[in-house]
């Protein structure tokens, strides 16, 4: 365990800072209650000794936050490859799939099926400096994959990328589904030909959480987060997965009771409840540390991704107000900003995932940056804004919903990250 470290601000003045965002975090935890629905409360005991917490982060508004380049690094003719810094080109061929060669689609997710009409965001592709990045080889990646089992273990973000892994394998075998659970959250597909199995995960939170949500997501109590217990829907087929991608990040925003030893021991925004106002940060760390410290402990002999979490690209507004995504190419490094709450998150990240691959070095895991953060960044024209809901302007009706600046249209922007992920797995 390592020493906690040594506050910059202290504690009130940390309060004040975190109050001055209260109207934009207001908005980014409202905001995921349209795309968003409860978990199952399950539990398994943490080791106390794995717990940490740490000051909350110092953010300058133009601050650049470090990370932990490499694990996504190799070494090819050009020098030192960093997969997660670059630009996107223009790639003629276009997606790899359509919405009509591809079954696995959320109707949310399916962007021309739902009548966007411009179709420029599907012609490019990640291309990191220093290197040639292949695109995805399905019958390479199902033929590697023989009798594998691959778990995508997160929130909506992660279900959203299941589903581009799937359509671009498809183009090989069908995936059968073999797995679902009540509400269709956890799931899973075979390869029947290969032996390998896909699934996603639901569990926004990687610990234990009560999530009291009406059948709109929007929330009728705080959620309860108990931070000293392991969600068991990952943790129960933990060691029988060969690969595995871990994430969280944007549910750590909404209001919440946190509890440790079963006994609350604070929350984040409850005003009208007489408890300590511990931040987010506090939660999202803590948690965090404790998943990342089991991984690099657990004596797991497969190969475990980190993702990173992703920004939203919400302009001119936030989702209740007229916030849309009306931009139709990507952007270059440097035009677009992270807010200052996905700052926080990503410097929780990378600080934890550092400490982290040390100790999973030192243990023989094999565990791996996943920081599709910067790429993402750059791709405000990728998500489904108004075209998340069935053609919108038909008509001449005028959007009366949301749009959904989070979330990525299929075909799109994610299906690059498949792309990375193979190059980092043939680079072990």
């Amino acid at each position: 365990m390592r020493m906690v470290e040594s506050r910059s601000w202290s504690h009130k003045k940390c309060n004040q800072w975190i109050l001055k965002l209260a109207a934009s975090t207001l908005a980014v935890i409202f905001a995921f209650r349209i795309f968003t629905s409860f978990s199952d409360d399950l539990s398994t005991k943490i080791p106390s000794s794995d717990l940490r917490m740490a000051a909350i982060p110092q953010i300058q508004p133009d601050s650049v936050v470090g990370r932990q380049t490499t694990p996504g690094s190799h070494v090819n003719g050009k020098g030192k490859c960093d997969l997660f810094n670059g630009e996107w080109i223009p790639n003629p061929l276009g997606p790899a799939y359509t919405n009509e060669t591809c079954h696995v689609i959320e109707d949310h997710q399916n962007c021309m099926m739902n009548g966007r009409p411009d179709t420029a965001y599907l012609y490019w592709r990640w291309n990191p400096r220093n290197c040639e990045l292949p695109l995805l080889n399905a019958q390479r990646f199902l033929e590697t994959m023989r009798n594998k089992s691959w778990a995508l273990i997160g929130d909506s973000i992660s279900r959203n990328h299941v589903q581009s892994l799937l359509c671009v394998l498809s183009k090989v075998e069908e995936p059968v589904e073999v797995y679902h659970d009540n509400e269709y959250k956890s799931r899973t597909w075979s390869f029947p030909s290969y032996g390998l199995t896909i699934s996603v995960v639901w569990s926004p939170f990687l610990v234990e959480a009560a999530i009291f949500e009406d059948v709109n997501g929007v929330s009728t109590t705080e959620t309860e987060l108990y931070l000293d217990n392991f969600d068991k829907k990952w943790l129960d087929q933990y060691q029988n997965l060969d690969y595995m991608i871990f994430s969280t990040g944007k549910w750590f925003l909404k209001t919440a009771v946190y509890y440790e030893k079963d006994k609350i021991v604070g929350c984040h925004y409850c005003p009208n409840r007489n408890l300590t106002e511990l931040g987010f940060d506090f939660a999202y760390r803590k948690s965090l540390s404790a998943v990342l410290n089991f991984i690099a402990s657990s004596g797991h002999r497969g190969m475990i991704f980190f993702r990173t979490s992703t920004p939203d690209h919400f302009e001119g507004g936030e989702w209740f107000n007229g916030g849309n995504c009306e931009r139709k190419s990507p952007v270059k490094e440097g035009e677009m900003k992270l807010k200052d709450l996905h700052k926080i998150l990503r410097r929780i990240e990378i600080e934890e995932f550092n400490w982290a691959v040390k100790r999973a070095y030192v243990n023989g895991v094999n565990l791996k940056l996943l920081d599709v953060n910067p790429l993402s960044l750059l791709r405000p024209d990728g998500h489904p804004g108004p075209y998340r809901w069935p053609h919108p302007f038909s008509k001449g009706k005028k959007l009366d919903k949301p749009n959904d600046c989070l979330h990525w249209c299929l075909p799109g922007p994610i299906d690059s990250w498949n792309d990375v992920i193979m190059q980092m797995v043939v680079d072990g």
